[in-house]
């Protein structure tokens, strides 16, 4: 997403649409953007700084810590705000500044019933594993011969 320092008036300027992700590298780490990147921001020039605020939100594709179930997460950040000098060309890149605030965002244990949108299906397997547990807990007979053979005296 890059500005072009001139085409700014003094009284700043309203950007509103959609990019693509800014945000592939993490692919690999199975965090896939499920759609573009949409923003609406409010630019301006002042003393030789860009500033920029506004909200930014990208659907990503995200692994439940639970389930493991992939499913979308919307990351929402609805204060993004910077100010960077502007001492160099006239076109300021802002795809940095965006992607580190699309990172801090993202969740850190997804989990697909968050929003209450979805039931996770996790609580249903953990149910019957200590069902499983508990059954065969008690089909064990309890085992103290070892304490038996231990003198206190």
């Amino acid at each position: 997403m890059k500005v072009h320092l001139r085409q700014i008036p003094n009284e700043g300027l309203h950007l509103e649409g959609e990019e693509d992700c800014p945000i592939p590298e993490l692919e690999k780490e199975e965090i896939v953007c499920a759609g573009p990147l949409r923003y609406s921001l409010d630019v301006g020039v002042s003393e030789g700084s860009l500033w920029a605020n506004g909200s930014l939100s990208l659907p990503v594709q995200v692994r439940c810590v639970a389930c493991l179930e992939p499913f979308v997460h919307m990351i929402e950040v609805p204060e993004f705000a910077i100010v960077t000098e502007t001492g160099g060309p006239e076109v300021v890149d802002l795809t940095p500044f965006v992607r580190e605030d699309i990172l801090l965002n993202l969740p850190a244990y997804p989990r697909c019933d968050r929003t209450g949108e979805r039931v996770c299906q996790a609580p249903l397997v953990q149910q019957e594993r200590s069902d499983a547990a508990e059954a065969n807990a008690a089909a064990r007979k309890p085992d103290w011969s070892a304490l038996d053979k231990l003198d206190v005296e």
